[in-house]
């Protein structure tokens, strides 16, 4: 299956200076005991920040209920995009100044007041007729679809893997269970820069979101 076909109507600028950046928070990242530090940085940088938590052990939840009770990719799609819900407000609930927003408008208002946005995506994107609805395509591609969407000039991923510095391959990250299946084919349809970053690499994330250097690995 393919990735959705997007809009290309040009987003609406910010009235917050500097450029957007979309952070995907992984699932893991999220039940580690780095999460807090995580946040200090994405609280920290100087631009607008749009945070997309992934939907970790509810998902994960959600997967194991599918298995037993046999409802189809459809339902598990939506189920899992509430549990992307539920981690937002979880992660917003730890720190001042992260508020979560549920639409692109409420987004940017959020952004608009200076302070973090935290998607909740179940309102923006279920029901969709150009959304997949598998299992292929899961937060890490909401995360790229969404900055398209916001006109993000970038999307950050941070996984709880180790730091790999330098370039990586879609595919390859795809083919490992890294990233979703359809990120490839997403991350060639928006066009967004894409930047992942390991365990361990708050400081490379905190520079590359001041625009002071590269960091992470470019996701090609």
């Amino acid at each position: 299956m393919h990735a959705p076909a997007l809009p290309h109507a040009a987003p609406a600028p910010l009235a917050h200076e500097g450029a957007l950046a979309v952070v995907k928070l992984g699932g893991s990242v999220i039940r580690s005991g780095a999460l807090r530090g995580w946040l200090d940085v994405i609280a920290s940088a100087p631009g607008p920040v749009v945070a997309v938590p992934g939907g970790g052990a509810l998902a994960d939840e959600v997967r194991s209920c599918q298995r037993q009770l046999g409802f189809g990719d459809p339902a598990a799609h939506r189920m899992a995009l509430l549990a992307m819900d539920q981690l937002a407000w979880a992660v917003a609930g730890l720190r001042p100044g992260l508020d979560v927003g549920t639409t692109e408008e409420a987004l940017r208002a959020i952004l608009d007041r200076g302070r973090v946005a935290v998607w909740a995506p179940y309102a923006l994107v279920s029901g969709r007729t150009d959304m997949e609805e598998t299992w292929r395509l899961t937060s890490d591609s909401l995360a790229l679809w969404l900055a398209r969407q916001l006109g993000a000039s970038r999307c950050s991923l941070i996984k709880s893997i180790p730091s790999r510095p330098g370039r990586v391959s879609a595919q390859a990250l795809a083919r490992d269970g890294v990233l979703d299946e359809a990120f490839p084919a997403m991350l060639a349809e928006t066009g967004v820069s894409a930047t992942l970053f390991g365990s361990g690499d708050q400081q490379a994330l905190a520079a590359f979101l001041a625009d002071e250097a590269a960091g992470g690995a470019s996701i090609e």
